[in-house]
Order: C-alpha cells, then structure tokens, then sequence
C-alpha cells in the first residue's frame, strides 16, 4: 500500500494576510503528523515554501514536482525527497495529480487558480475521481464560489459540478475531510 498523498496547490507568493501563512504551516506539520505525503510544486517561496518546510520539520514525505523555466523564480527545494524536474507546466499538473489521493487548494494566484479549474474540470470530465478541497481561510475563496454558484445558475456547468469540491474553513476542518476520505479509498493504508 501506499502513503496516503495530498497535492497541495497554493501560492508562490505569501499574500498580505498573515493567516494564510501560518494555516500553510499548520496544515504542513498536520500532514507530518499524520504520516501523510506532501505533493506540491517543488517551491520554496511564498504558501508554497511555508507548507513544504513545516511538512519536512514534522518528519513528512515530501514530493516536489516543478518544471525547468521556474527552478529559479520559485527557488526549487531540491532538499525534498523526491524532487522531479518537468519539461512544462501541464507536465508539472499531471505529474502531482497522479501522485495524490487528494487535492487541496490553499490560496493563490492565477498559478492556483489554474491548476484549481484543471484538476476540476479533469475531475468532471471523469479522469480522475480524487476529492478536491478549498482551505478557505478568512473567506479567501468566498468569491471562486461565488463564481461557481453563478456559472451553475447560468447553465454552463451541471449543479453537480459544485459537489466535486468541498470548501473547509479551517485547517481543521479541512483534516477531517481529508481522513474521511482517506477512509474511502480503496489504495489508500488505512
């Protein structure tokens, strides 16, 4: 069996809300805690660096998955332990949505935002069936909801759509989804 995997998508950046930096290194160490693996974007800036070194500090596997034109930009965290170099950015997507059992999403930027909409939209379309998560802090993703709520209402995605992502408040919360749907998958140890 393997370590049950979260694909954390969030900023390169650290935003100007100090509560989103200390929710990445909480939710880091909780994966270490946990004995969970870290899949993310390889960085060591911004969210991103936040959630990988307290992931590392509290003893996590970590997975870093970055490609070539952005090893500089967002400082690759080679010290990882399993460091993988792509050639492009759907290259990057793909390979740590294939190394997870659940996607999480942490604030960003349009970096974030993109990977959000694919993994969703790969989600719909039945390519993977992986549960997706949006840390909500502070009401950071207030207005993405929104936005889905709307592009629902209007007839451009089926209601369903908005089930496939589940919104968690606190990193708490956000625990205690990622452990019951651990429990529901088949590959994961229990």
């Amino acid at each position: 069996m393997t370590t049950f995997s979260v694909c954390v998508y969030c900023g390169s950046r650290p935003g100007r809300n100090p509560a989103h930096a200390e929710a990445a290194r909480a939710f880091g160490e909780a994966l270490g805690q946990n004995g969970w693996r870290l899949v993310y974007g390889a960085g060591d800036v911004g969210l991103m660096g936040e959630v990988a070194r307290a992931a590392q500090l509290a003893g996590a596997d970590t997975f870093g998955v970055i490609p070539q034109h952005l090893l500089d930009r967002e400082v690759g965290k080679t010290d990882l332990a399993r460091f993988v170099v792509t050639e492009t950015m759907h290259e990057r997507k793909k390979v740590m949505v294939m190394n997870a059992h659940a996607v999480v999403v942490l604030p960003g930027g349009p970096g974030s935002l993109d990977e959000f909409f694919e993994v969703l939209t790969w989600r719909q379309l039945g390519l993977h069936d992986k549960p997706i998560f949006l840390l909500n802090v502070d009401g950071f993703w207030d207005p993405l909801q929104a936005l889905l709520d709307h592009v629902a209402a209007e007839g451009f995605a089926e209601p369903s759509l908005l089930k496939l992502v589940q919104t968690c408040d606190s990193v708490e919360t956000l625990l205690d989804a990622l452990r019951r749907a651990r429990s529901l998958r088949n590959d994961a140890p229990e």
